[in-house]
């Protein structure tokens, strides 16, 4: 089997970050119910297997940036990477009013198995990414759908995550919020601490300067939106860790 859980880009920058795109890709493993969940095509492009157009977005902040950028390899609904290890959503039967049929059935060995396949390497790698660069900050970039079923359409083009570490988080939404274009959304389209998740996991635990950028994925679809966003999200990131930086001096 000639399947690898992820893949990273530019490993030999050295700028002052590092990017990670936990969920940038909608694909099946070929050992997961032989490559496919039975959802139908439109499903699997959908906000539910994956954060559309956040990968084309974090490889051209990648460049950028002159950051090394990790993205996943495997679909969300196949086992969430952006998830801790006890988390209940770690593997979805039902997203957004979706039943995901070949997960009904998914027992603690079967999600064992795609946690020693897919999860565990992918975050095995980031660590490895990181512990060459103790002092970068890491960056993970996500999307998020316009509307959930039944639920008010949501406003913000852009939100900042964060847990208690407010370093970065802070200085880079004081300067999205300087564009009048744009509306910003602190811990939202959701809240930005999960225990055991990504930023928890890898930077949190061991005092790493972090952000969450969530995109509305109705902006991104495009490789032109993406790099659009790219250019415009990348000095701001730039200025926010140079502020943050100083602040600590």
């Amino acid at each position: 089997m000639n399947y690898k859980p992820f893949e990273i880009v530019g490993a030999e920058r050295s700028g002052p970050w590092v990017i990670a795109c936990d969920h940038a890709s909608n694909l099946i493993p070929p050992f997961v119910n032989n490559g496919s969940l039975d959802l139908p095509a439109g499903d699997m492009g959908r906000h539910i297997a994956y954060d559309v157009g956040a990968k084309g977005v974090s490889l051209a902040l990648g460049a950028l940036l002159d950051a090394p950028v990790i993205c996943s390899n495997f679909s969300r609904l196949v086992i969430d990477p952006n998830r801790g290890e006890n988390d209940p959503t770690l593997l979805m039967k039902l997203y957004d009013g979706t039943i995901i049929p070949a997960n009904r059935h998914a027992d603690a060995k079967e999600k064992e198995r795609r946690l020693d396949a897919c999860y565990r390497p992918y975050h095995y790698a980031l660590a490895d990414l990181l512990e060459t660069r103790p002092e970068a900050a890491l960056l993970t970039i996500h999307s998020f759908t316009p509307q959930l079923a039944g639920r008010p359409k949501r406003p913000w083009h852009v939100g900042i995550l964060h847990a208690d570490d407010r370093r970065l988080c802070d200085p880079l939404l004081e300067l999205l919020q300087q564009d009048q274009s744009l509306c910003v959304g602190r811990n939202e389209p959701y809240g930005g601490h999960l225990p055991g998740d990504t930023i928890d996991r890898h930077a949190i635990s061991q005092g790493r300067h972090n952000t969450l950028v969530e995109i509305r994925n109705d902006l991104i679809h495009t490789v032109e939106q993406q790099a659009n966003w790219a250019e415009r999200l990348a000095p701001m990131l730039q200025n926010a860790l140079r502020i943050t930086l100083a602040n600590e001096v």
